[in-house]
């Protein structure tokens, strides 16, 4: 059994005394038999391997409150190369990859770091056998990890080379698909569309973009037509004629027919009573079946449908 007292003298250090019973090397080890229980103590943080207070006084058989008292007796001995005290994120970080809750809400307070210059500092202050053959064991894992990274340091520079193309190469995969969904999404055709009472400006832009896929001829079929339907029309190709068929009683001048071919030509009007529903065709090939007028699209709930094979 250990024993743990504070010496009297100017250094304040914390020696261990041993009791009648003479401690063994597989005593001093017990509680971690091999350098792997070690390496698996070993973190990365601010771009060098440091181990944790409360693993380091787990090592030493000390409680963590006792181990860093005894390193604060002696601070002139550990810079800030050799301990530091983590921040809050480096700690939340640190925190959600080990447990260092001991089931009674975990620590209080932000745990210090030692570096293997600060390790190897701990067994002047920590003096007992658990301390020497620790720090030793402690050290040969950190020589141990070293040259483990450095023979490995090329095959490391491989891996992050074949990550970093992966994510290349998966950034510019999305990017094609992104191309492709969005070709499909601009250049699909519309085969039925509803519209819901106030959407009047999506029902403008599709009927808009209906208008536009005629390349010289638009027929409408609308017995309601007026100075609106003029303003949708506005929005053909250049040299695509328009032609309207509609009642006697719709509202649309002659005039209001001049000003529009003076900008837009050609459109001629044709009067008619023999249709009751609403179409668009384009260039004679492809139809549409619009069930509101198009100068009150979006004002009421109603649909447009393709009209195949027809």
């Amino acid at each position: 059994m250990l024993v743990c007292l504070r010496s009297q003298n100017v250094s304040s250090k914390v020696v261990f005394m041993e009791s009648q019973e003479h401690v063994q090397p597989t005593d001093i080890v017990s509680a971690m038999s091999d350098n792997k229980d070690i390496r698996s103590l070993i973190y990365m943080v601010r771009g060098q391997q440091v181990m944790l207070d409360s693993d380091l006084a787990k090592l030493y058989k000390v409680e963590t409150k006792v181990f860093n008292q005894a390193v604060n007796r002696n601070l002139d001995r550990f810079p800030d190369n050799f301990r530091f005290q983590l921040t809050k994120e480096e700690f939340d970080a640190l925190r959600s990859q080990i447990a260092t809750s001991n089931g009674k809400g975990g620590r209080r307070y932000r745990p210090y770091m030692f570096t293997e210059q600060g390790i190897a500092m701990l067994s002047g202050i920590l003096r007992s056998d658990v301390a020497v053959q620790m720090s030793i064991r402690i050290m040969n894992t950190f020589v141990e990890m070293r040259r483990f990274i450095s023979n490995n340091a090329l095959l490391f520079e491989k891996i992050s080379s074949i990550e970093l193309k992966q994510l290349e190469y998966q950034k510019n995969t999305d990017e094609k698909f992104d191309k492709v969904f969005r070709y499909i999404a601009d250049h699909a055709e519309v085969e039925q569309k509803i519209f819901f009472d106030g959407q009047i400006y999506d029902a403008f832009s599709l009927i808009t973009s209906i208008i536009q896929k005629a390349q010289n001829e638009i027929i409408l079929i609308d017995g309601y037509v007026d100075v609106d339907t003029l303003n949708i029309l506005a929005k053909k190709n250049k040299g695509t004629d328009a032609k309207i068929y509609t009642y006697a009683s719709a509202t649309l001048s002659n005039k209001d027919v001049e000003k529009f071919n003076s900008q837009y030509p050609t459109l001629t009007i044709k009067k008619t009573q023999v249709f009751h529903d609403r179409f668009i065709i384009l260039d004679k090939k492809m139809a549409y079946h619009i069930g509101a007028s198009i100068k009150d699209a979006g004002k009421k709930c109603f649909g447009i449908s393709l009209m195949k094979g027809q």
